[in-house]
């Protein structure tokens, strides 16, 4: 990012320092493509909610469809959006649904998200961290794909999707940058201004370099922690509490509900203790009513206001993950 500032102009401009700009962009968003496995398109975005607008708003299609648990960033983008359940125990989305949805002569695009930000579900993975048929079911309609990978890139795979989103302070990079990956650029309706003709306003340089670097800093194998320490630690949590646990897990993400603690009065006595979590998403934290995400997820009333997130990131440590386990079984 020091090697971005230094470039001030703008990427855009014609002059010499707008040139020495460009190509230092255009080698970030080389890396990005390169580090992701990505052989399509990348439109350099301000984050995850804007390039979910793009996508969803822009892509040549006459009906967008979305499953019950995107992110609030998705209806935001389409409020009138179908919107298809989840099967039980969260294995994905309600296929007979989906199907119904897309048996029509119209166009669509469906967005359904890899990871859910509030319970850590893998959504178009199996167990064994593969695909499902939800993918193929909508290629086979003639229909687009739109995953959110906000939680998984750099973690997972991309899948093989039309579009995908990504941000990356989600996997270390810098706040206020994200990316939506587009496999053809004919699948979008131009708006004129910078990346391609397909975004407004300067390119965030500096971010768009250390979004890179992020990426090539390596994946969960380079965390502090190693998959068996997440592991321990979901069993070491749901073991204390009730575990709120549908479809396959990760373990970047852990939801649990506590024995007896409302999950605001957890918040404020962890925050003291020094941990950071959240009840529900970050972006709607804030708020005191019930998740939708965990109400479309058949979470009861009383289990959802004890449920809290743990989200494990590249610099969460083992001792760190004890020391919290520790600390929540002490709440009371």
């Amino acid at each position: 990012m020091q090697e971005g500032f230094a470039l001030w102009s703008n990427p855009s401009s014609p002059h010499a320092e707008g040139r020495k700009a460009k190509a230092a962009l255009e080698g970030a968003r080389a890396r990005v493509k390169a580090a992701l496995n990505w052989d399509g398109e990348v439109i350099f975005t301000s984050g995850a909610s804007e390039a979910l607008a793009i996508g969803l708003q822009r892509a040549k299609v006459a009906r967008r469809i979305v499953s019950t648990v995107e992110h609030d960033a998705v209806f935001r983008a389409a409020p009138d959006a179908e919107v298809v359940a989840i099967r039980k125990f969260g294995a994905g989305v309600d296929l007979d649904q989906l199907d119904t949805a897309l048996r029509t002569s119209k166009s669509a695009i469906v967005s359904v998200q890899s990871i859910n930000s509030e319970t850590g579900t893998e959504l178009i993975h199996n167990s064994s961290g593969q695909p499902s048929s939800t993918v193929q079911r909508v290629r086979d309609a003639g229909c687009l794909f739109l995953c959110d990978c906000s939680q998984s890139a750099g973690k997972r795979e991309i899948p093989d999707v039309d579009l995908a989103v990504i941000s990356a302070h989600k996997l270390g990079g810098p706040a206020g940058i994200g990316a939506l990956l587009v496999r053809d650029f004919a699948m979008l309706e131009p708006s004129g201004g910078h990346e391609r003709g397909y975004r407004a306003g300067t390119e965030n340089l500096p971010a768009a370099l250390g979004f890179a670097a992020a990426l090539e800093a390596g994946g969960p194998d380079s965390w502090a922690t190693r998959l068996s320490h997440r592991l321990d630690f979901q069993r070491a949590i749901w073991g204390i509490g009730e575990p709120i646990a549908m479809g396959p897990q990760p373990g970047f993400i852990v939801a649990a509900a506590h024995p007896t603690l409302s999950a605001q009065a957890q918040l404020i006595r962890l925050d003291a203790l020094g941990f950071a979590v959240s009840a529900g998403s970050a972006c709607s934290s804030g708020t005191l009513r019930k998740s939708r995400v965990l109400d479309a997820f058949g979470i009861d009333d009383a289990t959802a206001a004890r449920t809290i997130r743990v989200s494990l990131g590249w610099n969460t440590t083992p001792e760190e993950l004890e020391r919290f386990a520790e600390a929540w079984a002490g709440l009371r």
